[in-house]
């Protein structure tokens, strides 16, 4: 087993034109993770999604321990050849390749949040693969009637909404082919594991807030709160969310991840719901949220959010 160091030590991506710098858009959280006393490594991303893990891990000392990674999405078999690459040269992530599939894809977090998040069903395809309509058929059957969306096993394209992601009637099978068509053609060859299609539901916007929000989770411990990253505004109902938080956490706590966002939204009947899962390390963060927020949340130096106290204890 790999030797923890004593400090923090993070992987970020590098810049593409300048190997000894960390890309533009992790570079303030690098500094702060520096600043906080932790140590930035970078890796070649482009090379790890080309699978050449050692020559991403090139510029990585060995006998660097336990590391994090902080930076762009990584597919969950690239993710693992990192770590393997890693453990040749002494070291290993923190959030294993196991983990990180669980919290990354769908269908590793989505039993664990059943009745927190839309129903949902997916079907495993690659890249350029369309169901056909009988599968489609049979995955829209264990869905409740009505609209849906569409997505892929980590992301959706709901920047194309209506010929992309949404599907007003579930009853029509043309209908539903003809979105995942083109949400595969879209998505080429980033198709992520197969074909989901989740159930819609009716979201509002608190006034003057965040429509969606980023709640971020080390250890099971809520840590943060931030807007969406493609929100408009930075505001956050913190106080209105500490309910459904305590719902949140018992999910993540069965979870296991050590690193984890939830991404919540206000359904229209003043429920909130957990629209996605995802891995802390590749999540992006709101272009005005604090950036040594995330590297304290690494370091260990982020204080827990106040939460109510599980039922039947007494606050301390």
């Amino acid at each position: 087993m790999a030797t923890t160091t004593a400090t923090t030590t993070v992987l970020y991506c590098r810049d593409p034109l300048n190997e000894r710098r960390a890309d533009a858009h992790f570079a303030a959280e690098a500094r702060q993770l520096r600043a906080a006393g932790g140590t930035a490594l970078l890796i070649d991303h482009d090379a790890l999604l080309a699978g050449d893990a050692e020559r991403a891990v090139a510029r990585v000392p060995d006998g660097t321990g336990a590391v994090w990674y902080r930076g762009w999405m990584i597919p969950a078999d690239r993710y693992a050849a990192l770590d393997a690459a890693l453990r040749r040269r002494g070291g290993e992530l923190v959030v294993t390749p196991e983990a990180y599939r669980r919290a990354h894809e769908l269908p590793g977090w989505y039993e664990t949040f059943a009745g927190l998040t839309p129903v949902s069903g997916w079907l495993p395809a690659g890249p350029g693969a369309v169901p056909d309509r009988e599968g489609l058929a049979a995955l829209a059957a264990g869905l409740p009637p009505g609209a849906a969306v569409v997505k892929d096993y980590v992301k959706s394209r709901k920047h194309e909404w209506d010929e992309a992601c949404y599907v007003p009637d579930l009853a029509d099978p043309a209908a539903l082919q003809r979105v995942v068509a083109r949400f595969v053609e879209l998505q080429g060859e980033f198709l992520a594991g197969g074909v989901v299609v989740r159930a819609f539901e009716h979201f509002v916007t608190p006034e003057a807030a965040a429509a969606e929000i980023r709640v971020w989770w080390r250890d099971g411990v809520p840590r943060l709160v931030t807007a969406h990253p493609d929100s408009p505004v930075a505001e956050v109902p913190e106080a209105a969310l500490e309910p459904a938080l305590e719902r949140v956490r018992a999910a993540v706590e069965a979870l296991g991840c050590p690193f984890v966002t939830t991404d919540l939204a206000l359904r229209a009947d003043g429920v909130w719901r957990v629209v996605e899962v995802g891995d802390g390390q590749v999540s992006d963060l709101h272009r005005e949220a604090d950036q040594a927020a995330v590297a304290g949340l690494l370091t260990a130096d982020q204080a827990p959010l106040r939460t109510p106290a599980p039922s039947g204890t007494t606050p301390a």
